[in-house]
């Protein structure tokens, strides 16, 4: 239950930030600001199954502007929509009182019960969703969505339209400059706003195509680096108490990095560690940064933005920082309000893309089960059968035919054999269980397929939980490996650690093997499988063994690196 409950509730997050992501694509298809915003409207009702809305761009009480609307009951789409240009309503009042400051529901739409009072139908549409268009913190209008009978919105449905709204705000005002621009033609600060516009769409774009979040990072630094002719951007990274430089643009090339720092609270290195401690935008000059990647970017104006989930919708936790460094002079706050919208999007991205790795492990979960069910309820009986149905049929034929019963025997003991690997099997496809945590785990299995297993861990380590998952893996692979060859029914877990690497290794004291001469026997092991699991989190495998005194097999993993 606990795990469907979790699969439902990733599952519907992870459809929320596709939604984010499609509007963002819709958002950027057009210039105009009605079409744009019309064509949003449509989008963002077909996605989430409501069924009318409208968008108010408002100026000073009382002037407001009706600018895009789909599918209007009929007493407000009347004499070509004279009520939405009407009487401000309910909704414009809070709004230029500052009383509406996110989501709200409302509880009865004025502009619907008046007119509708005089007119007639409302297509049984009497409350509706507001939610204030905001960029920068500057509101400028209204976004308003129902659906017949729909009386309430959830604090995460409300929350995901806070979200649409974010994006339609950076779209307008990208907009009103575009428009500036044409206006302004010769002017060239405005063309330089709008080229700085155009470079953030052209970033943005690219960010919400990508589902890896390697290739995320090193897609951002290199395409901030390349619109924006900034020499140095860099990603940092948080996860426990680090920091790790995860991917670095300069001299006109991007690469990914994985050089790990500590922070405290009481200590602020550079800016990138006061930006992160401080949730604050941070500039200066000539920073000595403690990252030595960056150390030739020293003699340098440089600014450090956070990375963080988004309130309400995503939690208000810490992701990292992004840093961009030049030599011309400080940011201006044009500058500061694109890295900001910048690394808003960022940080979105990065979360659905760490929900969709945890939506495909939930699905693989799942699958996991369905088929160690099926095994169990089907193979494994049938096997179960054979092994009693030989049993039975060598006692009748006991005193018979010898060679008939040695036939049977032989058919009785592969039956078990293979009904032991098939419980072993059914075991491996478990999924992982984070609550009782990787060693706990990992002994658990070695004592239902017959194997004692000393564990010895000096420090309290901390995983990633994708490492954590690959560890568990290999280590399962490990015991099952003792289990069939080593002829020996002890094993020992050693978990050591240092700065960089965290290093696990699973040491029997069996009949061991020699390597030089084992190619074949390394494919059995499943020595492929477990290369496979350590360099999908930047690891590496190490198989020692001894003929007649046992094996070692050691994973070694960086101890920072994305989920």
């Amino acid at each position: 239950m606990v795990v469907k409950w979790m699969y439902e509730e990733r599952t519907l997050r992870y459809k929320d930030l596709l939604i984010l992501k499609t509007i963002a694509e819709t958002l950027n298809q057009n210039h105009d600001m009605k079409p744009m915003l019309q064509s949003t409207l449509e989008k963002l009702l077909e996605l989430t199954g409501l069924k009318t809305g409208w968008i108010f761009l408002a100026d000073d009480e009382p002037i407001y502007h009706h600018v895009a609307d789909h599918n209007l009951p009929p007493v407000l789409a009347r004499n070509n929509k004279e009520s939405m240009r009407g009487e401000a309503c309910f909704c414009l009042q809070l709004y230029w009182r500052d009383s509406l400051n996110q989501a709200v529901n409302i509880i009865e739409c004025e502009r619907l019960h008046n007119s509708g009072a005089q007119l007639g139908d409302t297509n049984n549409l009497t409350h509706h969703a507001t939610v204030p268009l905001t960029i920068c913190g500057e509101r400028f209008g209204l976004l308003n969505v129902g659906s017949p009978g729909k009386e309430h919105f959830s604090d995460e449905e409300l929350a995901l339209l806070e979200g649409v709204a974010y994006q339609i705000g950076t779209a307008v005002e990208r907009t009103r400059l575009l428009e500036q621009r044409e206006k302004l033609a010769v002017d060239n600060i405005a063309r330089y706003i709008v080229d700085y516009y155009n470079s953030t769409k052209e970033v943005t774009r690219h960010i919400w195509s990508i589902n890896n979040l390697r290739e995320l990072l090193l897609t951002v630094v290199l395409n901030i680096g390349t619109y924006f002719d900034w020499p140095t951007v860099a990603i940092a990274a948080h996860h426990g108490n680090r920091l790790t430089l995860r991917a670095l643009y300069d001299n006109e090339s991007a690469r990914v990095l994985n050089e790990s720092r500590f922070y405290t609270e009481k200590e602020s290195s550079d800016i990138i560690h006061q930006a992160f401690l401080e949730q604050t935008v941070c500039q200066s000059k000539d920073t000595p940064f403690s990252f030595a990647a960056l150390q030739p970017s020293q003699n340098r104006f440089s600014i450090a933005i956070p990375l963080q989930k988004q309130e309400p919708l995503l939690g208000n936790e810490p992701l990292g920082v992004l840093l961009i460094g030049r030599e011309l002079s400080t940011f201006s706050e044009l500058e500061i309000k694109i890295l900001t919208t910048l690394a808003d999007h960022i940080s979105l991205a990065m979360e659905r893309i760490r929900l969709y790795d945890e939506w495909q492990d939930l699905l693989l979960s799942e699958e996991r089960n369905r088929l160690a069910l099926d095994l169990h309820d089907s193979v494994n009986q049938k096997l179960f059968s054979l092994s009693l149905t030989a049993q039975g049929i060598k006692e009748l034929l006991r005193d018979e035919n010898p060679l008939v019963v040695d036939g049977i025997s032989d058919i009785q003991k592969l039956s078990q054999e293979t009904l032991s690997e098939m419980r072993t099997l059914i075991w491996q496809l478990r999924p992982y269980s984070a609550e009782k945590g990787m060693l706990a785990s990992l002994k658990e299995y070695a004592s239902k397929i017959g194997i004692h297993v000393t564990l010895q861990m000096k420090d309290d380590v901390q995983f990633t939980e994708k490492v954590e998952k690959t560890l568990w893996r290999i280590g399962q692979e490990a015991i099952n490996n003792v289990s069939k060859h080593a002829r020996t029914n002890r094993a020992t877990i050693k978990i050591q650690s240092n700065e960089d690497h965290i290093q696990m290794s699973i040491i029997d004291h069996g009949c061991g093997f020699e390597l030089e001469q084992a190619e074949t026997k390394l494919v059995t092991l499943g020595i492929s499988s477990m290369n496979e699991r350590a360099a999908q989190v930047n690891g590496s495998l190490k198989i020692n063994s001894t003929e007649g005194k046992g094996t070692i097999v050691t994973v070694t993993v960086p101890r920072s690196r994305e989920n």
